[in-house]
């Protein structure tokens, strides 16, 4: 039976949450042996200042399956944003790549097939860690399902474009809009 995933590369994008503890998940999807294996291994290797990826666990030692790379947008720094990072925005991470297993969006039988890349944003003013949690927990779930379904399609941007773009940081004003 042919896999559903494409040898090449899925990506996927989410945003859960409103204020300092919100979620932002950038996921590639890929298959061991292809360019995201070499990215996974490169981005492993090569940590820069401040942006140190890790292996993302369920619990020491219980890598979660598919393979996940946690790579943070902030340096951690303070103690909470740190506890945030590598605590409960690394658990959101796991649990959301888990509940995506769990309900058939990645395939369980090729999960030691495949690898993820999560890009993740974790706001340096982070105040509550089981809000951080959930918020990861499905941003990280949404970004697979995006990426597993590719949406959003050229059709919703083009929608979305329509109204204009806006994001928690900025929204344009009709004048702006104008050409």
């Amino acid at each position: 039976m042919p896999s559903p995933f494409a040898p090449t590369a899925l990506i996927g994008e989410s945003f859960a949450g409103e204020g300092a503890n919100a979620a932002h998940t950038n996921v590639v999807i890929g298959r061991k042996g292809g360019p995201v294996e070499t990215a996974w291994a490169t981005a492993l290797a090569t940590p820069s200042a401040g942006h140190v990826p890790f292996v993302t666990i369920v619990r020491p030692s219980v890598p979660v399956k598919p393979l996940t790379l946690f790579v943070p947008k902030a340096a951690a720094e303070g103690e909470l944003h740190q506890r945030a990072t590598w605590g409960s925005a690394q658990a959101g991470l796991a649990q959301g790549v888990t509940d995506a297993v769990r309900d058939g969006l990645l395939s369980a039988e090729e999960a030691d097939d495949l690898l993820i890349i999560a890009a993740i944003w974790v706001n340096p003013a982070v105040d509550d860690l089981d809000v951080s949690f959930r918020n990861q927990r499905a941003a990280a779930y949404e970004a697979v399902r995006a990426a597993v379904t590719g949406t959003p399609t050229v059709a919703d941007v083009l929608a979305a474009a329509e109204e204009g773009p806006a994001n928690p940081f900025y929204a344009p004003t009709s004048e702006v809009l104008t050409r």
